[in-house]
């Protein structure tokens, strides 16, 4: 584990492996590095994959109050560490974070987002306001379980896995990183896709989904490639939002020439 320090004195771990161009890893929502370690571990025969712990998480420190920016300035201190411009590869959320940092102007080689969680629904801004305004409710209380379980009925997870899942392992490491549920609420804003902003990115960006992911995620890909210059968005069979680091790496890998 390495770590550097982010702008406000944020302190922020990272995971360095492989050989080659740097491609920094940025996750989604209730995820920390260790998430994200098979993937990089598949990512690392081709690149210098950093896998950081975004603040808050994992082994990283977290200095309140939190902004957006915040987080941008925590990839720069990452592509600061790398000594050469990256890759960004975002997940769900994080995607949509590392948009935001490219399009802030970054040094940023390429970027690509994996199944950034956009509405297409017409009332999707109304639903992502009910569910921030909860979520906030719910942290102010310390109320970290049910606040985990309204982000996972939020996006979508039947009642008898969330039931499930508090069973599981997974909980505990969860819990932990409730309170930054409303990061990621507040990276996706009103859930749609910020066109004015995606139109300031100038770098080579591919946008991708799973063939086994819902339509939506489908569509809000191909939306947010729409609204990059130049942009492509591809499909990865039998892939769902859970997406495997060994039918990803190759792709990535193709994108960047590797």
């Amino acid at each position: 584990m390495e770590k550097t320090t982010s702008t406000d004195g944020t302190t922020l771990a990272f995971d360095r492996s492989g050989v080659g161009p740097v491609l920094i890893l940025v996750a989604g929502a209730a995820c920390d590095r260790g998430v994200n370690a098979p993937i990089a571990q598949a990512l690392a025969r081709h690149f210098t994959v950093l896998n950081y712990d975004r603040r808050g998480r994992g082994d990283s420190a977290d200095t309140p109050p939190y902004a957006v920016a915040r987080e941008v300035e925590d990839i720069a201190a990452l592509v600061a560490a790398a000594g050469m411009s990256p890759i960004l590869l975002g997940f769900s959320s994080g995607a949509a974070l590392a948009a935001e940092a490219t399009a802030s102007g970054l040094p940023v080689d390429r970027l690509i987002m994996w199944e950034p969680p956009f509405s297409t629904d017409p009332d999707g801004p109304r639903r992502a306001k009910e569910y921030a305004d909860r979520l906030a409710e719910l942290l102010a209380a310390d109320r970290r379980d049910d606040a985990l379980a309204h982000f996972m009925t939020h996006v979508g997870v039947p009642p008898q896995v969330v039931a499930g899942t508090r069973r599981s392992p997974y909980w505990q490491a969860g819990l932990r990183l409730a309170p930054t549920l409303a990061y990621d609420a507040a990276i996706l804003a009103d859930t749609t896709v910020p066109t004015a902003r995606y139109a300031q990115i100038g770098v080579p960006t591919l946008v991708l989904s799973g063939a086994a992911s819902p339509e939506f995620l489908r569509t809000a890909a191909e939306q947010a490639a729409g609204a990059i210059p130049g942009a492509r968005h591809d499909v990865l069979p039998g892939q769902d939002h859970n997406v495997a680091g060994e039918s990803l790496a190759p792709v990535v890998a193709a994108f960047a020439g590797r």
